[in-house]
């Protein structure tokens, strides 16, 4: 598969996005992504979970319950979600720019220090199955959910979604690359601590005595994002 500098660029711009919009440490992460396109429009989805890093094993989280359990405004977590799914319909158009096939979903998964792309080729226009067919067989896959915490109905989704794609037979391109890394990259999570740390610092300046300064956890505010 040809990769240029641009596109290598995005992918790293995908990555930073990525990583910024996680609120604590994680073991692993796994999105997945479609892009479909019609006559005279384009639809798709994206959605994404991470795994936290614990000494147990933990289950997936969903990353828009984020905002809920992590006291973020849900409007500007949002933005950024949909920040990171225009740059990957960046790197669509740069593929198709560059002679590649399009590609209809795709999924990246973060492991380790390993950053990888499966990139698929499914007609999911004429697609017998749902996007919620294909969510239950996507987290089935990629996510290790096990078959019997499905119901009954759920399970038989997933089973012929397997057997259509054992018929068509699965035609996918893979990338991968080491982890981006930068020292000074923050989650959400961070600069909301910088924020209150220089809330802090910016009273004491102005005579305030460390007594006077209210208490954050006596009364929690949603979190501010910033763009990344």
């Amino acid at each position: 598969m040809l990769v240029t500098p641009k596109m290598k660029i995005i992918y790293k711009e995908i990555q930073k996005k990525l990583f910024y919009m996680l609120p604590e440490k994680w073991e692993s992460i796994y999105l997945y992504a479609s892009i479909i396109q019609h006559a005279k429009l384009q639809t798709g989805e994206m959605f994404f979970y991470y795994i936290p890093k614990g000494v147990l094993k933990k289950k997936p989280v969903n990353v828009y319950e984020v905002p809920s359990k992590f006291n973020i405004e849900e409007e500007d977590y949002l933005k950024l979600a949909d920040g990171l799914y225009e740059k990957i319909k960046e790197l669509r158009i740069e593929m198709i720019k560059n002679g590649e096939k399009p590609w209809t979903n795709l999924t990246i998964s973060v492991e380790k220090i390993n950053f990888k792309v499966e990139f698929r080729y499914d007609n999911l226009i004429n697609s017998l199955f749902s996007n919620e067919d294909r969510h239950l067989t996507w987290q089935y896959i990629y996510l290790g959910r096990p078959i019997n915490s499905f119901n009954k109905k759920e399970r038989e989704i997933i089973e012929r979604c397997l057997k259509e794609r054992n018929i068509l037979g699965d035609e996918i391109n893979t990338y991968s690359e080491n982890i981006y890394y930068e020292k000074d990259v923050k989650s959400i999570i961070d600069f909301e601590k910088e924020e209150n740390n220089l809330t802090k610092t910016i009273q004491n300046d102005n005579g305030i005595s460390t007594n006077e300064i209210p208490n954050d956890t006596d009364k929690k505010s949603k979190s501010q994002i910033l763009s990344c």
